[in-house]
């Protein structure tokens, strides 16, 4: 492990950190020189996750609880993470997220509701408390994994669509708050990954990116403070056709 303080570098927590995506985009983070802590429900895990990180980087590295759904608990764990990296992070990432299967969501209100509050409410809840920390500082970055789902609502996953189009329109309005105040507000907007939340998915194998590309991309994109970063960048020409097309013929397609 380095024998750097974890308040001498710049400092990232990432939230949801378990995900494919999230794990391979906090080592991205590590090798650009960034203190970590990265949070969730497992922490037996993020530990294992974290000591693979401080081996390989030499990176600050700390572990913390964190529920998305327990809303009350977030102005807490911001202040852990001040605790834990000796001073207020520079920069938090929230990856996590559900996908429903659309048929269930569809047919189940709980599913549905637990969609809205996983891909939506919870990470809004968090981001609000790391963008009174930001604000008040005058410097930071904040950003979210959203998805090219919801640039426009498509059956084939309209409830999933909804919660990352509320998130996208969040984020955009966090952007316009945080702007005059320096800190940066990046909307990730990945296409069809390669990860466990679409396994079993059949996918359009062209089309499908592994994690680790995708959070190279992603990362370069956050510390660039671009307003919205496409993952890979063919999908912004992908969805802006999708966006598009219209009424009277997208409702006859199968999307």
């Amino acid at each position: 492990m380095s024998n750097a303080s974890p308040g001498s570098l710049e400092s990232v927590v990432i939230v949801g950190a378990s995900s494919s995506l999230a794990r391979a985009m906090a080592a991205c983070f590590a090798a650009g020189d960034h203190a970590l802590v990265l949070a969730g429900r497992d922490t037996a895990e993020l530990e294992v996750i974290a000591q693979d990180l401080r081996v390989r980087y030499a990176r600050p590295c700390r572990v913390l609880h964190f529920d998305a759904l327990d809303y009350g608990s977030h102005p807490g764990f911001v202040a852990e993470c001040t605790a834990a990296l000796g001073a207020p992070p520079d920069g938090a990432v929230v990856c996590f997220g559900m996908l429903p299967v659309q048929e269930e969501a569809q047919e189940d209100f709980t599913v549905a509701g637990r969609c809205l509050d996983t891909n939506y409410t919870g990470a809004m809840s968090v981001l609000e408390r790391f963008a009174g920390v930001f604000e008040a500082r005058g410097s930071g970055f904040i950003a979210a994994v959203s998805s090219v789902a919801g640039d426009r609502g498509r059956k084939s996953n309209y409830h999933y669509g909804a919660a990352k189009a509320a998130l996208n329109a969040f984020l955009g309005g966090l952007q316009n708050r945080l702007h005059a105040r320096g800190v940066s507000v990046t909307t990730v907007k990945p296409g069809f990954l390669d990860t466990k939340m679409t396994w079993g998915l059949v996918l359009p194998a062209l089309l499908v990116t592994d994690p680790e590309r995708a959070a190279a991309i992603a990362v370069r994109g956050i510390l660039k403070r671009r307003s919205i970063v496409y993952v890979p960048g063919y999908w912004r020409l992908i969805m802006l056709v999708i966006r598009h097309i219209p009424g009277v013929i997208f409702k006859r397609l199968s999307l």
